[in-house]
């Protein structure tokens, strides 16, 4: 293979230096690895060498692509996004790592404090499958500057929780750091993710009591065999590639972006969608939608959900008529909704308006 030079060797340089100038002015980190003005300095000197042109540029761009990557992967190798959940002493805000007091043993969490202290806190149960690190940096980060304390829970049969997936022990995960929040805090709301959502709303139903509730991708239901499983699993692995993610990259490298997809996965003395039957969220919003004291509710969900059923968040609506406030991001998938800045943004905004009423 003779070397490239010229107008190739040009081409190939030109696009480097293009896509660590773009990556500069979005602020993405993880996708750098030049050094701002040289960088441009040296594409534009490419260009202004080599001369290449259209078809040559064209040619060039796969290789220019995978090249790229393989250098901010290399260039930004230490950029690892979970460390920003590592308990220690930050900037802005302390973290510890505590087992809580629950009725069926020991909770894992994450106490995330603001430097400056709290008033209000949040609650956090990550979905099936998940653990409480999981993707959640954005989120804590986002918390954080608005002033609240945020509590992340592993839910019993994940993470480090050192008990099985199992009915009705699995709502202590919530009771039990709910209860020790109130403790602490003046004001305190709760967040669940998918079967995180559906354990808040039954712990909720069973006394818990939040200031506030938000859930993300809650199904009503959910039951799906092994066909319609994998089925969703390859849409959602399509549908997760959206531009709305690509804050990620503010935090990580690929590599370690691929990586904090990876858990323990689940333990469980019941499988998840009898869980899911057993949780009964339409019961448990029954159960708390007449009190005088039902806490103000959030919904969100996705308007490309392969997972949930095709009526949920119509169902989720009905149910909570009058009560909810229920909101759909149509590109979102049920994987990417969580993730997604517009959605974190505009919970935190809610949460802020539910603390004035």
């Amino acid at each position: 293979m003779q070397p490239l030079r010229g107008a190739p060797l040009a081409a190939l340089t030109c696009w480097l230096c293009l896509f660590d100038w773009l990556a500069l002015r979005t602020g993405l980190r993880g996708l750098r690895w030049g050094g701002g003005r040289f960088t441009l300095g040296l594409g534009l000197a490419a260009l202004l060498w080599g001369r290449p042109h259209g078809r040559t540029l064209a040619a060039a761009l796969p290789l220019s692509l995978g090249l790229h990557m393989g250098l901010a992967m290399w260039r930004q190798r230490a950029l690892d996004p979970l460390a920003q959940l590592a308990p220690g002493v930050y900037r802005d805000r302390n973290i510890t790592r505590l087992d809580l007091a629950g009725p069926h043993g020991p909770v894992p969490a994450l106490h995330v404090v603001p430097t400056e202290g709290a008033q209000r806190a949040l609650c956090v149960v990550h979905g099936s499958g998940c653990d409480k690190r999981f993707y959640a940096w954005r989120l804590v980060e986002v918390l954080v500057q608005h002033g609240f304390a945020v509590l992340l829970v592993d839910l019993d049969g994940h993470g480090e929780s050192p008990r099985a997936q199992a009915f009705p022990a699995i709502v202590g995960s919530v009771t039990g750091p709910m209860a020790w929040l109130r403790n602490q805090y003046a004001w305190v709301g709760l967040l669940g993710m998918s079967l995180g959502g559906a354990v808040a709303v039954r712990a909720v139903a069973e006394g818990a009591q939040p200031d506030a509730l938000v859930l993300w991708v809650t199904p009503p239901r959910l039951r799906l065999n092994h066909a319609a499983y994998r089925r969703a699993q390859r849409l959602e692995a399509l549908r997760i590639v959206r531009r709305p993610l690509l804050h990620l990259f503010r935090d990580g490298a690929p590599q370690h972006i691929v990586a904090a997809w990876q858990t323990s996965g689940i333990r469980a003395q019941i499988g998840t969608w009898d869980l899911f039957a057993a949780l009964d969220v339409l019961g448990s919003l029954a159960r708390v939608k007449p009190k005088a004291t039902r806490p103000p509710l959030l919904l969100y969900y996705a308007g490309r959900d392969a997972v949930l059923p095709a009526d949920s968040m119509a169902e989720m609506a009905n149910a909570t008529a009058g009560w909810g406030d229920v909101r759909l991001v149509p590109g979102a998938s049920h994987v990417s909704l969580p993730i997604e800045l517009a959605v974190i943004e505009g919970t935190v905004e809610w949460l802020g308006e539910a603390m004035r009423r």
